[in-house]
């Protein structure tokens, strides 16, 4: 059975930017009450360039992180392509893509990676999700499960 990681990211005490570390307490749940060993889950507060060893030992790799893209309803899964792979300076250090790319040319392995977009609102100094968050959240968490599911039955 194919192994994969969870890894949500982003900074609690920022409101919804938090969405990443509070997704993998949730889903991290739902993992021990299925038991599904294969699965594992990781939180930080940003991706570096050390998380490619962190994903190399893994077949499937879903990043979930905090999203401010306007056309995004609740949420979108999307497929990482290494091509694409660049340093951001942004409030993450380093993109997904990045990750994986770095993954590929340390250790030879490049994961099957996504995105777990899932829409953020206001992202203040708070240790809480606003209520749109949230259900956003509830929702990308839905979806996921059922995308575990399948994956799992294979």
């Amino acid at each position: 059975m194919e192994k994969i990681l969870i890894y949500g990211y982003g900074n609690p005490g920022r409101q919804d930017d938090g969405l990443g570390a509070r997704f993998i307490e949730e889903i991290d749940k739902w993992i021990e009450a299925e038991n599904m060993e294969h699965v594992s889950t990781d939180c930080n507060y940003q991706l570096n360039v050390e998380d490619a060893a962190v994903v190399e030992g893994y077949d499937t790799v879903i990043f979930v992180d905090a999203s401010v893209v306007e056309d995004l309803e609740h949420f979108k899964l999307e497929k990482v392509r290494p091509d694409n792979a660049r340093i951001e300076f942004t409030m993450h250090a380093v993109s997904v893509s990045y990750v994986i790319d770095l993954c590929n040319k340390i250790y030879g392995k490049h994961p099957d990676s996504y995105v777990l977009h899932i829409k953020g609102h206001e992202f203040d100094f708070k240790e809480e999700l606003t209520e749109g968050a949230y259900i956003n959240m509830q929702a990308a968490l839905d979806y996921l499960k059922d995308f575990l599911k399948e994956r799992s039955a294979t």
